[in-house]
Formats: structure tokens, C-alpha cells, sequence
């Protein structure tokens, strides 16, 4: 019991941080129809600007400060560089967010330096939340899962409760009228591929200094996000989080479990012996396996439902 309550409790709280992650990527992509190959690089970027931000103001000014300049040069990406290549389709625009990936790995690189920096979580925030089973649950993470539910219901409130939510949904289908009532799309767009990149910068901010912040980051991350936005429907926000979650969870029960698939197998009394097929890869712990889980769940969700768990468009 105290094994399956610390792991569903890591697990949510490594979930909510995916969600954090890919409702940017989601809100971009159901609203714009891009698919940001660079948002992981923006989720670095917010971690180093938090960094930077922390040893001269302090980690809260930086948690919200980072975000904003993320926020900023991603709107200033969008209507420099992304608006131009827009008109010829989605493979340019997947091609110059691909580019702008490894320019900002090798900017990060040349700043910041190669090696992982010493990005802490903050003293009001290092100590243990609460003991269970005589394990301490860190307050940190706790604070992981309160902005992630925060962030959450403030999106979910700006898209439904608020004008400008009304306005970047109009513009997604119907981008005339909206023009013709005397609101500028384009601008709508930019505050929309500005905002998905700040959210990837506040998870970057909260994700840095819990894991570590390094130039590897982005690629360690980058692949599981798509993971998310793919299984729970391309440009579906509740999706994302469901989808968050289920993968979070999934991932760090099998981290935790060392055993092998034959000895999990014996246990619910099927045998597999020396002279079943594969029977090498039947002796892996499931712990190493652990890393290919997401990606075995996205094949799966491809092959048996196209449009995600709660997505409404196919790819």
C-alpha cells in the first residue's frame, strides 16, 4: 500500500508537469494548426531565464518574469518568421520550428555553457509536504501539482468565460468574420503562439531545478510531449491532461517496479520457460522498459483510435 500511494503520488505530480508542458503545444496547434517542433526548447529556455532570473531577484519574481520573456520571443518568432512561411503549408512551418530548435540549443549552449547549472528549488519550498508511511512526500512537488491545476482552470476560464477567449476560437474557424468585425487576427495568432510558449516556460521553471537544468533537457522531454498531445487528441486541452496523466502515472509505477516480466507473469500463474520465443526480452526488469511505455501506448492509440482519447481530428 505505501508502494502504490508514493508512486500514484509521484506519478500525478510528474503528469500534471507533462500537462504543463503540452497544453502550450496543444492550444498552438488547435488554435493555429502548427505543430511546434521547438516548444521543448522553450520549455528550456524558461528554465534557464529562471535560473538567470533567481540569483538576482529571487525564484518567485522569476517564476513569473521567465514566462513573460519566453511569452515575448515567441510572439515576436511567430509574426518575424512563422507568419512568412504560414501560406506554404504545415511542412515549412514544421521545418523552421525544427531550425529554431537547435538555434536555441546552441544559443543556450554558448551562454549558459554545456554542463547542467546549479538551479535549486527554493528554501521555502525544499522541505517535506507531509509523511506518508513513513515516507516524506516533498512540498515541492506538491507546489508542482497546485500551479499545474491552477494553470489548468485559468486557461480553461480565459477560453470560455472571457471575450478574448470567444475571439481566439472564432478566428480558428472562422478567421473572416472575426476580421471583418474589426479584430486582427494576425495579432490573435501571435498572442496565441506567445502564450503556448510561455506555458512551456513556466513548466520549465517549475520542472528545472525539481530534475535538472541542462542543455539535454529539451530533447529528454521533446519526443513525450507529441506522446501526449498524439494519445490524447491532436488540439484537445482535456485530452492533453488525461492523456498527462495516464502516462505519468504508468511510467513511474514501472520505474519503480524491479522485477522481471517473467517473474510478474509467474505470479498470475502464466509460465513462460527457456524455449518461448523471445525469451530474452521476457527477462528484462520492468523498470527497463520503463522509457518505451509512452511510445508502445502512442502506437497502440494510432492503431486502434486515430484521433486520440478525446481528440476530434485524425493526425
Amino acid at each position: 500500500m505505501e508502494f502504490f500511494t508514493i508512486q500514484l503520488l509521484n506519478g500525478i505530480s510528474y503528469g500534471l508537469l507533462l500537462f504543463m508542458l503540452s497544453s502550450g503545444l496543444t492550444l498552438i496547434f488547435s488554435m493555429m494548426g502548427v505543430l511546434n517542433f521547438a516548444h521543448a526548447s522553450f520549455y528550456m529556455l524558461g528554465a534557464y531565464f529562471a535560473f538567470t532570473v533567481a540569483q538576482f531577484a529571487g525564484y518567485f519574481p522569476a517564476l513569473i518574469l521567465a514566462p513573460l520573456l519566453v511569452g515575448v520571443l515567441g510572439a515576436l518568432f511567430e509574426r518575424l518568421c512563422l507568419r512568412r512561411v504560414h501560406k506554404y503549408g504545415h511542412v515549412a512551418e514544421l521545418l523552421i520550428t525544427f531550425g529554431l530548435s537547435f538555434i536555441i540549443l546552441e544559443m543556450v549552449q554558448l551562454v549558459w555553457g554545456t554542463s547542467s547549472v546549479d538551479y535549486r528549488v527554493p528554501a521555502l519550498l525544499s522541505g517535506p509536504l507531509f509523511t506518508l508511511y513513513g515516507t516524506q512526500f516533498p512540498m515541492y512537488r506538491g507546489f508542482m501539482m497546485l500551479v499545474a491545476l491552477l494553470m489548468l482552470v485559468v486557461i480553461w476560464l480565459l477560453l470560455t468565460r472571457t471575450r478574448i477567449g470567444l475571439v481566439i476560437q472564432a478566428a480558428l474557424t472562422h478567421p473572416e468574420t472575426v476580421e471583418a468585425l474589426g479584430h486582427n487576427v494576425p495579432r490573435v495568432f501571435m498572442l496565441v503562439f506567445g502564450g503556448g510558449c510561455a506555458l512551456a516556460a513556466l513548466a520549465g521553471v517549475i520542472g528545472g531545478n525539481a530534475f535538472v537544468t541542462e542543455p539535454g533537457m529539451a530533447g529528454a522531454v521533446g519526443s513525450v510531449i507529441f506522446v501526449v498531445v498524439v494519445v490524447g487528441g491532436m488540439g484537445s486541452l482535456a485530452g492533453a491532461f488525461v492523456a498527462s496523466l495516464l502516462i505519468g502515472v504508468i511510467q513511474t509505477f514501472a520505474v519503480g517496479i524491479d522485477t522481471s516480466l517473467v517473474s510478474t507473469l509467474s505470479t498470475i500463474g502464466m509460465e513462460v520457460g527457456p524455449d518461448t520465443f523471445g525469451y530474452a526480452l521476457w527477462k528484462l526488469k520492468i523498470s527497463q522498459i520503463a522509457p518505451i511505455l509512452p511510445y508502445l501506448f502512442l502506437v497502440l492509440i494510432l492503431v486502434f483510435r486515430p484521433k486520440g482519447l478525446l481528440g476530434t481530428r485524425e493526425g
